[in-house]
């Protein structure tokens, strides 16, 4: 990771934003953003909390959770509720792009996929708690866009676009959930491209295709599902965006849930997507964070981790602290797209809200981070005001 020594820092030396250069763009970045089952309960207007599941039938069993392990939660709670302390760091912070991963089908519809043991959706009136972040694109290729069918996928790409909120990666058929969504921001052009992987869960006929809306999914490299894109498709849209002059952010939603080992299909997979142009690899699936590698001066997000959901009070994973979440916060060089500077914000889940993390669990996050970065040649520190940092030189 290098930086130019006549570039504006962008922070000062508490920690507060300084004016950034024109000549960068800076990204916040979440994880899966999961605002159906528990959630849409405690929001104004709340589906029926039918679920289908082997060890639940009511959605509000997991708010019941959460009040046990941190207290009680309000109901309704205010749209703004499970953001919490990141409504104040986006606005401390004006990142020019705000990129979440919609892990939710947003529907009325009643029609349970087959086949999964875990649906999630929300009440498209309940899309206020989405627009209080104002996020610019909400990646929607994932496991569980698609929980309510197809149908709930057309609901979701209209509720969303009704509501001002552009999805990516899914469509009516493969055109449309292959176009990346396209920002215009002082610093230059960002095109965001969302795409998921079978080792996400993804089944494999929920991929669009010519006549089939769904998800863009990206073919493994052993190249088994004939509906999946092979990397040379997506190569030549990632080409022509930079081409183009834009920054380019490939949002991929791979690999297990639990675990800090990446798969080496995931890292050629990573490295493939920078070698054709992408300038940042923004990945999740999984419930906690993952290492960070910076390859080619590209940042590479193996796993975001959660940021918004209703795990609290889940038991069989403490080990990971699935509790902690990271909101990650990027600066690119707008002509070159090298990575400037990465901060992230280290923050904790109580009563389905995110606050800011005690200093103790931030040095959790830190360390954990540090220890499974380091084979890829990133160090995590921790800086004065709170906030991560890291650094980069070539894997050992």
């Amino acid at each position: 990771m290098k930086q130019e020594p006549t570039r504006a820092r962008t922070t000062r030396a508490d920690g507060a934003p300084a004016l950034q250069s024109r000549e960068e763009v800076s990204l916040m970045l979440c994880g899966d953003v999961m605002t159906g089952r528990g959630i849409d309960q405690i929001l104004p207007h709340p589906l029926d909390p039918l679920l289908r599941e082997p060890g639940s039938d009511d959605a509000r069993g997991y708010v019941a959770l959460a009040e046990a392990a941190h207290g009680p939660v309000p109901r309704p709670a205010g749209f703004d509720w499970p953001w919490g302390d990141v409504l104040a760091a986006a606005e401390r912070f004006a990142p020019d792009v705000r990129l979440i991963n919609l892990e939710t089908s947003v529907t009325r519809s009643s029609g349970f996929a087959s086949g999964k043991a875990v649906h999630y959706r929300m009440s498209p009136e309940n899309l206020p708690a989405l627009g209080a972040l104002r996020p610019d694109a909400c990646a929607l290729a994932n496991n569980h866009v698609l929980d309510f069918g197809r149908q709930g996928l057309l609901d979701t790409l209209d509720a969303l676009a009704a509501a001002g909120l552009r999805g990516v990666g899914a469509g009516r058929d493969a055109e449309e959930a292959r176009r990346p969504a396209v920002i215009t921001t002082a610093g230059g052009r960002v095109a965001v491209f969302s795409c998921g992987m079978a080792s996400s869960g993804i089944p494999p006929d929920w991929a669009a295709t010519a006549d089939r809306p769904g998800v863009q999914v990206l073919r493994d490299r052993a190249g088994t599902d004939a509906d999946a894109d092979n990397d040379d498709g997506l190569a030549d849209r990632i080409r022509e965006q930079k081409r183009a002059g834009a920054v380019v952010v490939v949002s991929v939603h791979w690999g297990s849930n639990w675990g800090y080992d990446i798969d080496p299909d995931l890292v050629e997979t990573a490295h493939a997507l920078v070698d054709a142009g992408a300038d940042l690899v923004h990945g999740h699936s999984s419930h906690h964070p993952r290492p960070i590698e910076v390859y080619r001066d590209r940042l590479i997000l193996y796993g975001c981790g959660d940021t918004v959901n209703d795990y609290e009070g889940i038991p069989g994973y403490a080990r990971f602290r699935d509790d902690l979440r990271l909101v990650y916060l990027a600066s690119v060089d707008a002509q070159r797209g090298n990575l400037v500077s990465l901060r992230m914000i280290p923050l904790r889940a109580r009563r389905l809200r995110l606050e800011s993390a005690l200093a103790t669990d931030a040095d959790w996050l830190r360390a954990t981070l540090d220890r499974v970065s380091h084979p890829f040649g990133v160090t995590v520190d921790r800086a004065p005001d709170g906030m991560l940092t890291v650094s980069a030189t070539n894997p050992p």
